[in-house]
């Protein structure tokens, strides 16, 4: 396989040390060895607050973005396109303090998405994230749709 994290725990520091999740206080606490799960943090910092005192929105949008991505890239191969095709964001409630994401592949999608795109065909999977503040409470729930496709090479 030819992508760049081959191993879960370097794409965890790299993406700990790029410069926008680091300057905005997101912390990848952990990615599972198989790319199956990983956790995402936001922590509040004076400039990732919004107007009134809480996380601002882009914050909390980006603290998910790459993540099932990298995650299905890492575990299809590079006979697979990958992308984020859209994505909407609910706001639920005020989000302060440290808040967090979880992310879960499990055999059934690889499946799924193995079965959707087998003649070449796009698929469409739309994922939804609940980003929950300490108490558990869902502050923002996302729906991102990605765009996954066998690469022609691989039909």
């Amino acid at each position: 396989m030819k992508y760049f994290f081959k191993k879960a725990w370097l794409m965890r520091w790299v993406l700990n040390f790029w410069p926008p999740f680091l300057l905005t206080g997101i912390h990848i606490k952990s990615i599972s060895k198989n790319y199956s799960t990983a956790c995402v943090e936001l922590k509040m910092r004076p400039w990732n607050k919004n107007a009134f005192g809480c996380h601002f929105g882009g914050s909390l949008f980006a603290m998910t973005d790459p993540f099932y991505v990298l995650m299905l890239v890492a575990k299809l191969g590079n006979e697979y396109f990958v992308w984020d095709k859209s994505a909407d964001i609910d706001f639920i409630k005020p989000g302060k303090g440290k808040v967090t994401a979880h992310f879960h592949i499990d055999q059934t999608m690889i499946d799924d998405i193995k079965r959707q795109t087998s003649n070449g065909e796009k698929y469409l999977p739309r994922l939804t994230i609940d980003v929950k503040d300490q108490q558990g409470d869902i502050v923002v729930k996302l729906n991102r749709t990605l765009y996954i496709r066998r690469k022609k090479r691989a039909r």
